[in-house]
């Protein structure tokens, strides 16, 4: 027997041990995985890469305030800093899109860039937390605290239930501005809540699992899933399923291939986009002769 199923068998004799981050990534990748369609779909990438290190400099900036203040995590706690860092990050993208036209991609670079440097910068003034910095920002993080898995149980069931009952409307202020309009749809109102639930599904997958591994799950199970269906609710199961696929199979290929986390969960669902493509472009080729 190689050592490769060694490996893999210990792994799920040991399943107990790795139960709180293999799920974590699962139900993360279910989230992320389907609401990255309206992401996808409405040409939104860059708000996701923008979310992913807005929050890392909340969470980094809490662990700062913990440091310099002497604040206990209770007081503020990262995951707060990062939600309050990607409701923030999120506003561009709610703007009015006459309004915001070319300038809304320039805010959400400079969003990206200074999440970035800020994380890196405060990195730098709290050397005790530096391997947590480096876990935010990379996804190499292989445990997950049983608290945290609770707070990711309880914030995927509620972005699940609240996008099965809304969907319609996500979909028709994300696709249909007008439309939405004439049926008396509450636009501003959808179109706010979609944006603070990806918010908030993005800032605590990156306190979770890095911002690496949400930033891949919030796009590339979407960017298969558009690719292979010709409606938006298909769309948004098969993303779901494809994000949650990427999250635990990724996990596993870490502890398998000795990998950092992140990079796997990215290279699983990169892969699953790879394979999306080829399946369409070989289907065109084939209808075209």
């Amino acid at each position: 027997m190689n050592t490769e199923d060694t490996s893999l068998r210990v792994f799920f004799e040991s399943f107990e041990l790795f139960a709180d981050a293999a799920w974590s990534g699962t139900l993360l990748g279910l989230a992320l995985g389907a609401m990255g369609v309206y992401i996808v779909l409405r040409r939104l990438v860059f708000l996701a890469a923008a979310l992913g290190q807005a929050s890392s400099l909340g969470v980094a900036s809490a662990f700062w305030l913990e440091r310099r203040l002497g604040l206990s995590p209770e007081h503020f706690p990262p995951t707060l800093g990062a939600a309050i860092a990607a409701a923030i990050a999120v506003m561009p993208a709610a703007f009015e899109r006459k309004r915001a036209g070319a300038h809304r991609e320039g805010l959400l670079g400079l969003i990206y860039l200074v999440g970035a440097a800020g994380t890196l910068a405060l990195g730098t003034r709290i050397v005790q937390d530096l391997h947590d910095i480096d876990s935010l920002l990379l996804g190499s993080a292989v445990a997950v605290l049983p608290e945290q898995f609770r707070l990711v149980f309880v914030v995927v069931t509620l972005l699940v239930l609240l996008h099965a009952l809304a969907w319609r409307g996500f979909a028709a202020v994300s696709f249909d501005r007008a439309g939405a309009r004439v049926r008396g749809l509450p636009v501003r109102s959808l179109e706010l809540v979609l944006l603070l639930s990806i918010a908030l599904g993005v800032s605590v997958s990156t306190r979770v699992i890095g911002a690496l591994p949400s930033f891949a799950l919030s796009v590339l199970p979407a960017l298969a899933a558009t690719l292979v269906c010709a409606n938006v609710p298909r769309a948004l199961v098969l993303a779901g399923l494809l994000g949650a696929v990427s999250g635990f199979v990724g996990y596993v290929l870490a502890f398998w291939a000795r990998l950092p986390v992140g990079a796997a969960q990215t290279l699983v669902a990169a892969g699953l986009a790879g394979g999306a493509w080829l399946f369409t472009a070989s289907d065109w080729r084939r209808r075209s002769r």
